[in-house]
């Protein structure tokens, strides 16, 4: 999934017009702790603190012009992208209809209730959850927003287009949720040149595209993991695994504990805050450092939406001095 120069420039005015980059950011303590030149890119300070906006406003411009008649929409998330869907619906004055699983998270819950949407709570999982919201879709002639397609990957790879420009790292450890963010990462190192090495992170406790990765073909995985809630995929999308294989040079997976530490370790060397899937990146390059060790890494934070409880829970359980 690659775009021409002239989509990629679109989709970067249209995410310029509404928030400035974020920017790329070195910290002389992660750099030690890692054991390398780490650059960090902080997603994390979007207008809805994640990655996602930018796909919402490049996926709703072309489906205004697509669908004019569109009124209303609908889409499962477990969070960001249900915040992205919000403040793009909103943008265009359309209605928005959330799905989220039983259990998700609260202030994520209340963020996209902050922005207007209808929230209704579906399903153990993601996968449910969507499933009924495609339900909904048929019966309301509501517009189903996905969680993977190309304008949305487009959007998405305007943040990655900003990094390269800034920075060449030798290698990028991105998050692998339901594939639009390391997509992204493929098109804009074509589209900028760069040659830095692709590492996709998993969680190990929702690693069906680490499977898939490996065998070639769709494999669906349970989910277990507890704080990666973004990369909590149970069944990939066959399109975005075909540019993965395509595009991505190893695919490792990820602890709880160890995004955990990631969590902790973001906190006491940058005093960011990152949710699971945010720290997910980190938790790759501490995992790999031996392998990269006095290098120049680059890792996204791509998120910061965590409920303050978990959170807590997550800083009181470990230690984060490097």
């Amino acid at each position: 999934m690659m775009f021409s120069r002239e989509a990629i420039e679109s989709a970067q005015r249209l995410v310029a017009a509404v928030f400035a980059p974020t920017p790329q950011q070195r910290w002389p303590l992660l750099d030690r702790r890692v054991g390398a030149q780490v650059w960090v890119k902080h997603e994390n300070h979007s207008p809805v603190g994640a990655f996602k906006l930018r796909g919402g406003l490049t996926y709703f411009d072309a489906l205004m012009r697509r669908e004019p008649q569109c009124r209303g929409v609908v889409s499962a998330t477990r969070g960001n992208h249900g915040q992205s869907v919000g403040y793009a619906a909103r943008r265009h004055g359309l209605t928005a209809t959330i799905v989220v699983p039983h259990g998700n998270s609260l202030e994520k819950n209340a963020a996209m209730r902050a922005l207007g949407v209808e929230l209704i709570e579906h399903g153990d999982d993601f996968q449910a959850s969507r499933e009924h919201a495609a339900q909904l879709a048929e019966l309301h002639g509501w517009h189903m927003v996905p969680s993977f397609h190309e304008d949305l990957v487009r959007g998405v790879a305007t943040y990655w287009v900003e990094f390269f420009g800034a920075v060449q790292p030798e290698v990028v450890f991105v998050p692998i949720g339901q594939g639009s963010g390391i997509c992204a990462c493929a098109a804009a190192r074509a589209h900028t040149g760069v040659r830095a090495r692709i590492v996709g992170v998993v969680s190990a406790h929702a690693n069906a595209y680490q499977q898939s990765f490996r065998a070639g073909r769709v494999i669906e995985a349970p989910v277990t993991t507890r704080l990666a809630d973004g990369m909590a995929c149970r069944l990939p999308d066959a399109q975005a695994l075909e540019v993965i294989r395509r595009e991505v040079d190893e695919v490792i997976a990820v602890s709880d504990d160890e995004v955990a530490a990631a969590m902790r370790a973001l906190f006491a060397d940058t005093h960011n805050v990152a949710e699971g899937a945010g720290a997910a990146s980190l938790a790759g390059a501490l995992q790999q450092r031996a392998r990269w060790a006095g290098r120049s890494v680059g890792v996204t934070l791509s998120g910061g939406n965590v409920d303050s409880a978990l959170f807590a829970s997550v800083l009181s359980a470990g230690e984060a001095v490097s």
